[in-house]
């Protein structure tokens, strides 16, 4: 993860643009109407300091998108650009396009609180509230007003813990912390809680790097299962797991996307010297 202290995006009006059919290279910067999500030349700087270069990539439903790259490449910057997590950093500024199903999410008149019930987040570190685990997963719909009563209420944290994967462990404890569970329970529990508002998409920024193998592969299985319903990005420094995970995978470099496509095909038969020398473990 990189140690730019993001929390959310600049409100910067952007102009709408074409939207074009996708290509493999990255540089090309078109957009696929068939995209879930795209950006287009999204560029991001932290007052003189360009995190993002003019940044093109289509995220299709119901995949999974895995972004890789060396530390400080920009990965975390562009993953937390897809649902403003920059709006509080006074030194951000945006240039570009990013659209949620064709719309442009930094339209100034864009409401981004109903954005991020729309775009979830799941982070490093899993960072479930004080709360009970019944509560950690009530606390969206409560404050969203997707509930009419407290049945519903229950029905929705009943079964947003078991897409996540974790009812069976719980069921018998939900009053208890959140804070309780085991490492990997208490990532799920944060997944259960994005998916608690029914978004479109979920944001994973290296959702396994503080877990322990076991855990890991868990994480990995639910995100397989989830894609079925939502449209998930992840950034990973695991090879193995974009491999195994993506259908989709980019690779940043200094800010930019050097090459895109499909994971075997970048695997296999990467266009750049450069995506073959990272994913071949020759740079790191």
């Amino acid at each position: 993860m990189e140690n730019n202290p993001i929390e959310s995006l600049i409100n910067s009006p952007i102009t709408e643009g074409p939207i074009m059919e996708d290509v493999r290279h990255g540089e090309e910067g078109y957009v696929d109407m068939k995209a879930k999500m795209a950006t287009k030349d999204l560029t991001v700087s932290y007052a003189k300091v360009q995190a993002l270069k003019g940044v093109s990539l289509n995220i299709y439903p119901n995949e999974v998108t895995a972004l890789i790259g060396p530390s400080g490449c920009g990965k975390s910057t562009f993953i937390r650009s897809l649902n403003r997590m920059n709006d509080t950093i006074s030194v951000c500024n945006i240039e570009g396009q990013v659209f949620l199903d064709g719309e442009n999410i930094y339209d100034p008149a864009r409401d981004v609180v109903q954005l991020r019930t729309q775009v979830g987040m799941v982070f490093q570190k899993p960072n479930p509230f004080p709360k009970s685990i019944f509560e950690n997963v009530a606390y969206g719909p409560k404050i969203h007003g997707l509930a009419a009563d407290d049945e519903e209420l229950h029905g929705i944290v009943l079964g947003s813990l078991e897409r996540a994967g974790l009812l069976d462990e719980v069921k018998d404890r939900l009053n208890v912390p959140g804070t309780s569970l085991s490492g990997g329970q208490q990532q799920r529990l944060c997944i259960a809680r994005a998916i608690a508002v029914r978004p479109d998409i979920i944001l994973m920024d290296e959702p396994c790097s503080a877990l322990d193998p076991i855990a890991t592969k868990r994480i990995e299985e639910l995100i397989t299962e989830l894609k079925a319903e939502y449209t998930i990005v992840i950034v990973t420094h695991s090879m193995q797991q974009a491999r195994r995970l993506s259908d989709k995978i980019a690779y940043f470099h200094l800010g930019s996307i050097v090459e895109h496509g499909e994971t075997a095909e970048v695997f296999e038969n990467p266009v750049d010297e450069r995506t073959a020398d990272y994913v071949l473990g020759r740079i790191g």
